[in-house]
């Protein structure tokens, strides 16, 4: 029913929208649900690097989510790109209005995988400070400056969604590259909403705190859930049952 599509005709973006466990995935399929048309990117990740459930799943990467998008009735356009080029975002951008010619709606999710940059900031490379800043920080700017002209020039406003982290607002050891980078997100997505108010173009982030994605697989279990109870105030004091 058209009552329960409020996105019926509308187009989304949603970058790093390629894994099974993720919060792009997740976004992209829910915005079908709701009646939107879908574009998501993701990276060409290698199947040997997929996670055990994806591996076992027959996950086929960015194709799986499409699948799950046109299921739902949706026409869906997936695309592999690299976040930090400027390049591949006026690609995308193209891409998503030769194939629907407009867009509404950008949802920014794609980052580094987690891992390598966990580290004492002594031991942390100049190149993976700058890969975790250029994926989540610089390729959101990359995106809206992508997409914003054609949300200007439709005239019907728009909504562009950063997804920045819990991490942003609260730091915590060994992770100074992810902080800097959703802090970062989060001083340019309240520049940017001022910027394009009087356009009715609404920008949002979004700072999820403890997600369990595949991007959290490299805590073993007993990490975990020490983790879990460190971030998470409830869970301290309740036996954790995951």
């Amino acid at each position: 029913m058209p009552g329960d599509e409020p996105f019926r005709r509308q187009v989304a973006l949603i970058t790093g929208a390629a894994r099974l466990r993720g919060i792009g995935r997740a976004t992209a399929v829910a915005l079908a649900e709701l009646g939107a048309d879908i574009v998501i990117t993701g990276t060409a990740r290698d199947p040997a690097s997929f996670p055990e459930d994806e591996k076992s799943s027959g996950w086929p990467g960015i194709e799986g989510t499409a699948a799950q998008i046109r299921e739902r009735g949706r026409r869906c356009l997936p695309l592999t790109a690299d976040a930090s080029s400027g390049a591949d975002a006026r690609r995308v951008a193209s891409a998503a209005l030769a194939e629907f010619q407009r867009i509404d709606i950008l949802v920014n999710n794609a980052a580094l995988a987690r891992g390598a940059d966990r580290v004492p900031l002594t031991e942390l490379s100049e190149d993976l400070w700058r890969s975790v800043l250029e994926v989540k920080l610089t390729g959101s700017f990359l995106m809206c400056r992508a997409v914003l002209p054609t949300l200007i020039a439709q005239g019907q406003g728009g909504s562009i969604v950063n997804v920045s982290s819990i991490a942003g607002k609260r730091g915590s050891p060994n992770t100074v590259a992810y902080c800097a980078a959703n802090a970062g997100l989060q001083g340019f997505t309240q520049a940017l909403a001022m910027e394009v108010a009087p356009h009715r173009i609404r920008v949002n982030a979004v700072c999820p705190g403890l997600t369990a994605t595949s991007r959290m697989d490299s805590l073993a279990k007993e990490n975990w859930d020490e983790f879990v109870r460190q971030h998470v105030p409830w869970a301290a004091r309740r036996k954790i049952t995951s």
